[in-house]
């Protein structure tokens, strides 16, 4: 049998068989051990590097760049990032891929990465950064953007999805309203596997709200869903609002199961532009900003005794009342309730229109008076202070005098939005005279009185146990505090312990610990027939 001698690519010397099927099997194998070793010095000559890898390196204005900063190593420290050249990063984290390697034979599986997004408006060079690999430092390349603007046609030629944030004002004063909106702009035939996921602008140094709902419609070849919110100022300086963000589900084209249907989504980050606003201090104190008018009427100027008098207050205009509340009366000798305001915002030709609505309850057993009440309005169109006027209110309580004489009833500490301010009237010269009175008409009973209670008490016990025997059920109350106070606050002017029950249970509602409603006396109150044929 012979043998030959060939040399391998390691330049070994290797004896085969004669065979020459043999000898072309051995020889393939030898190939591909020479490869597997190249591969190998390949891996065994590795070296830790960082690198710096974009996205793109040429976008329209309000696309995102996601930057990767990659690093072979086992221990590997990424700098603090939070702006590149000026720019924001909106998102960062790491991961590491577990890809295996050898470094000075040893195995290694480690190779971590850093993730950034941001989305410039203007061209901007990513800086060198130094990566600490192991111990050593290593330096990323930099790496140019270039940025065009988003004009229309950019935007219709190179976007398939784009958002857009504008505000109508850029520079206003405390307090005065801003509207933004934010564009939403897919282009038709475009397939989302996935609802887009919507992250709303930053608003720092501004009370936000949304106005309205989102609206859906088209516009040439493209679909546009349109966010507006209210802002409002609350102090001045230069501020920057935005960007919105959001990332879209885009089926891949490529990845397709064995049925030919597609199995994968890739999600693009979008982010709209920033815009900067200038907040100026107002050049005089206001309440409020815009222009804005009141109305307020009062039902009756003339009551009974502990029925309600109702005062309305409504303000309406161009401008913000989110922030605004009228304060609670505070007068002596009368409960005040006041409700909660009803505020109502919306944009009426572009400009922002709201209502103020609020009404206050007033009971007293005395006369009294509302007092006026005036509200400051800065007018950014006359560039003067305004005021609104709620005229006072002289109200006649009828009965007052006589009432004057009843005993005087403790006051119940307020809570919450009532306020209880009554007086308790002085003792009079007439109370006194009743209880001397009453005190010399008590004097021992006859003893005929004594005798005829004891034998009537004796027939009684007697005859009661002819009388079959009766079962007294007592009937549960299932009407809650709150549920009472309702009912009786209806018939507060029917007696004086409606009266008092009605302020106990609105002063424990409004978290007053102290006080104690009697069940027995309210359940009485509830269940007085006339009552109930008034509800």
């Amino acid at each position: 049998m012979k043998w030959v001698t060939i040399k391998n690519q390691k330049g070994a010397m290797v004896q085969i068989h004669g065979n020459q099927a043999i000898q072309k099997l051995l020889f393939l194998i030898l190939i591909l051990c020479s490869f597997v070793y190249s591969a190998e010095v390949e891996e065994f000559s590795y070296v830790a590097e960082a690198k710096a890898l974009v996205s793109d390196t040429e976008i329209v204005a309000g696309n995102m760049i996601r930057l990767k900063i990659r690093a072979n190593g086992d221990k590997v420290v990424f700098p603090n990032i939070e702006e590149i050249d000026g720019v924001k990063v909106l998102e960062q984290h790491e991961i590491i891929v577990n890809r295996p390697h050898y470094i000075n034979g040893v195995l290694k599986k480690e190779r971590t990465i850093l993730i950034l997004t941001f989305a410039p408006h203007h061209d901007v060079t990513i800086p060198s950064y130094d990566v600490k690999i192991d111990g050593r430092m290593y330096k990323t390349e930099p790496v140019k953007i270039k940025v065009m603007p988003a004009t229309a046609q950019n935007i219709e030629d190179n976007n398939k999805f784009f958002l857009h944030l504008e505000v109508d004002k850029k520079s206003v004063m405390v307090g005065e309203a801003i509207v933004a909106t934010v564009y939403l702009s897919l282009k038709l035939g475009l397939q989302l596997s996935e609802n887009p996921q919507y992250t709303k602008p930053a608003f720092k140094g501004f009370f936000s709200k949304e106005l309205g709902d989102e609206k859906v419609y088209q516009e040439g070849n493209r679909q546009i869903t349109e966010l507006k919110y209210l802002l409002t100022p609350q102090s001045e300086g230069d501020f920057t609002v935005g960007p919105a963000r959001a990332k879209l589900g885009e089926v891949d084209k490529k990845r397709r199961d064995m049925f030919g249907r597609f199995i994968r989504t890739r999600w693009v980050p979008i982010a709209s532009d920033r815009v900067k606003i200038k907040v100026t201090k107002k050049p005089q104190e206001s309440d409020l900003v815009g222009s804005f008018t009141i109305e307020n009427s009062l039902d009756t100027k003339n009551v009974k005794a502990n029925k309600p008098v109702t005062l309305t207050v409504k303000v309406t205009g161009d401008g913000t009342l989110e922030d605004f509340e009228f304060s609670d009366f505070e007068i002596d000798g009368v409960t005040v309730y006041g409700d909660d305001a009803e505020i109502a915002t919306g944009l009426s030709n572009n400009t922002v229109h709201s209502t103020y609505s609020k009404s206050f309850a007033f009971i007293s057993d005395n006369d009294f008076t509302i007092p006026a009440r005036r509200i400051s309005i800065y007018d950014t169109k006359s560039k003067m202070v305004k005021y609104l006027e709620v005229p006072s209110y002289d109200v006649h309580v009828e009965g007052s005098q006589a009432l004057a004489t009843q005993k005087p009833q403790v006051k119940i500490p307020a809570a919450g939005k009532m306020h209880s301010n009554l007086k308790i009237p002085q003792k009079s010269m007439l109370d006194t005279e009743e209880e001397n009175n009453f005190s010399k008409m008590q004097s021992s009973p006859p003893w005929w009185m004594i005798v005829l209670t004891f034998v009537l008490g004796f027939l009684v016990m007697y005859l009661f146990k002819y009388f079959p025997s009766m079962k007294w059920k007592r009937k549960g109350s299932t009407i809650k505090e709150h549920e009472a106070l309702k009912i009786l606050y209806a018939h507060i002017n029917e007696s004086k312990e409606i009266e008092d029950m009605v302020r106990k249970l609105y002063a424990k509602k409004h978290g007053d610990k102290s006080i104690i409603i009697d069940k027995t006396l309210l359940k009485m109150l509830l269940e007085n027939k006339e009552l109930r044929s008034k509800k």
